[in-house]
């Protein structure tokens, strides 16, 4: 019982540790910035994860989702004054009612046409905010977007804001990790699988995909307020197209089963765009270069990186015990 606690419990330990230590080894304001960055992408991953991983639906909007909590705290902060953890909060129930409207037509169909579905939504939702005026501050963004605050701290530089979203993350990793395997998890999994299968078992089909996909939203909000009020600054052109790729390419290289694999994504595709943005040859086929890596991944290796650790481990394990057996026979 104690040996399974542990096993359970130190991936966490593992990473609270690592997320603690980063910044005091890391400290060029850069490398803590792009592990900012990569704890945002791996909210958003790990919510994608349970969307298409789990329950199977496939979106290409959650950059849109990304935006709508941004841009609800850097409204309500700066136009109306409200407290930005409110504003996070506020985020949050739009977002969801958002997903909600939308997920009930969209998440009738299947496969592609989902997928068509739901870019055709983020599309929409990066021209309302290009269109907005004055509300959405138009092609110019919304500047001076005021930081989080506890009583005197105020979250400014690299490293608090570092803490601040990974300290989400954790959260986020934990919560995942125990709906999969709650009841909700084995819904969403049968649902995968066949849901035809899932609705003749009884599973309201339904029901738990617009759950799941309003959860996945949620999440993708959660990480655009965090955005907003570390970066000050909002624009219409964070949140497009080429993000949403970005996204979905993260999910299925880190391994769109696993919840630890939505972080292995964020983090690698974090850093492999911070260096295509680098290489002027190809920072504008940066969309080709996704999809690409995507197919790639799709083809070869559908399970992802985490799929491949869990092999060799597996392997590894294996072979241990084997030569356990060996010894002990002889």
């Amino acid at each position: 019982m104690i040996r399974k606690t542990i096993r359970e419990i130190w991936p966490y330990v593992a990473l609270a540790i690592l997320v603690g230590v980063f910044p005091l080894v890391a400290t060029n304001h850069y490398l803590q910035f792009v592990g900012a960055l990569v704890g945002l992408y791996s909210i958003i991953a790990l919510g994608l994860c349970l969307l298409i991983g789990y329950a199977g639906q496939v979106s290409l909007g959650h950059a849109a989702f990304y935006g709508l909590g941004a841009y609800t705290s850097a409204i309500l902060t700066t136009r109306y004054h409200v407290n930005p953890w409110l504003g996070i909060v506020a985020g949050m129930a739009i977002t969801a009612l958002v997903a909600g409207l939308v997920g009930r037509p969209t998440l009738r169909l299947h496969g592609h046409y989902l997928a068509m579905a739901t870019l055709g939504f983020g599309i929409i939702v990066q021209i309302v905010f290009h269109e907005g005026g004055d509300l959405t501050g138009g092609f110019g963004g919304i500047p001076a977007i005021p930081r989080f605050s506890i009583g005197s701290l105020v979250f400014k530089g690299d490293v608090l804001n570092f803490y601040l979203i990974w300290c989400f993350v954790l959260l986020g990793v934990a919560l995942s990790s125990n709906m999969v395997r709650s009841r909700m998890g084995r819904a969403m999994r049968a649902i995968h699988d066949s849901e035809v299968a899932a609705q003749a078992c009884g599973i309201d089909v339904a029901h738990y995909k617009l759950k799941v996909f309003m959860l996945s939203a949620v999440f993708a909000s959660v990480a655009g307020s965090l955005y907003a009020h570390y970066m000050s600054y909002v624009s219409p052109d964070a949140f497009g197209l080429a993000f949403s790729v970005q996204l979905l390419v993260m999910v299925i290289v880190g391994g769109s089963r696993s919840v630890w694999g939505a972080l292995l994504g964020a983090g690698l595709m974090t850093a492999m765009a911070e260096q295509i943005e680098k290489v002027e040859a190809i920072s504008d086929l940066s969309t080709v270069v996704y999809g690409l890596l995507l197919v790639l991944f799709v083809i070869f290796m559908p399970k992802g990186l985490a799929g491949i650790i869990q092999q060799l481990t597996g392997a590894l394990l294996r072979r241990r015990v084997g030569e356990a057996g060996a010894r002990a026979a002889s």
